[in-house]
């Protein structure tokens, strides 16, 4: 009864988070204020009243349109605050009450930012991983010590660096820009958690989720363009979720 009690707990405090995620990963692009300044309308900035904060159900109950102007409200927010709330309970249920489960928010949270904004405005804000990587390392260091901390930023140099070298070489193959930057400073983070093999699979893993994806924007986006981000953060949720181990990826080659 008290864990289903805390699966609740968590999933409606995703939700309120995932919310919050949505606007930071709106307005942190445009230099927004996305702390102190209300909330409102995108459309007529009609300032939203408290029932129409409350995630999920303000989106149902004013049928996904502003009670003002009525303009239709993007479902993207509805979305992410639905996929928090779930990816949060999941977290706890996973994990528990640790060190591990407060990795597993972050990276959660970093998830659900970056597909905001990558796919609002192909932009990976430094901010965000600025944050996240200090908020990683902090972590770590509490749950791994501080000597594997430090391995652990040696990890996600190497995979900055792989990265670079990947899209340096994707830049010279399709003879214009392959990936953005955000994409390369952001396998840095990833290495502060996961170790360098499990870190270069999350590279495989973000390509393999997209693949389906990019093949209808290919044919529906004009430009082309397809935000690889938020791709590779779920490979990197993927992986931490599933508790996978370099031992299993080593199986799967057949080798002991």
């Amino acid at each position: 009864m008290i864990e289903i009690f805390y699966i609740i707990l968590f999933f409606v405090l995703g939700s309120y988070m995932g919310s919050f995620y949505s606007v930071v990963g709106y307005r942190l692009p445009k230099k927004e204020n996305f702390v102190s300044d209300h909330s409102k309308c995108d459309s007529c900035n009609h300032r939203l009243s408290l029932y129409e904060m409350i995630p999920i159900f303000s989106y149902l109950i004013k049928k996904g349109k502003c009670s003002y102007c009525g303009k239709e409200i993007s479902s993207l927010f509805f979305t992410m605050e639905i996929a928090t709330g779930l990816l949060f309970a999941v977290a706890y249920y996973s994990f528990g009450l640790s060190l591990s489960m407060l990795i597993a928010l972050g990276i959660i949270s970093l998830l659900i930012i970056i597909t905001v904004s990558d796919l609002t405005y192909l932009i990976i804000p430094d901010e965000v991983l600025i944050f996240f990587s200090i908020y990683f390392i902090i972590i770590q260091l509490f749950r791994i010590g501080i000597y594997h901390t430090l391995l652990q930023i040696l990890t996600g140099t190497f995979l900055f660096v792989l990265m670079y070298i990947i899209m340096v070489v994707g830049n010279k193959i399709f003879k214009k820009e392959s990936m953005g930057g955000g994409d390369v400073k952001m396998m840095f983070l990833f290495g502060l958690v996961l170790d360098p093999l499990l870190g270069t699979l999350t590279i495989f893993f973000g390509s393999l989720f997209a693949l389906p994806i990019s093949i209808s924007l290919y044919y529906t986006n004009k430009e082309h363009v397809i935000p690889f981000g938020p791709f590779l953060v779920l490979a990197f949720a993927f992986i931490f979720f599933t508790k996978m181990t370099p031992a299993d990826v080593i199986s799967w080659f057949g080798f002991r």
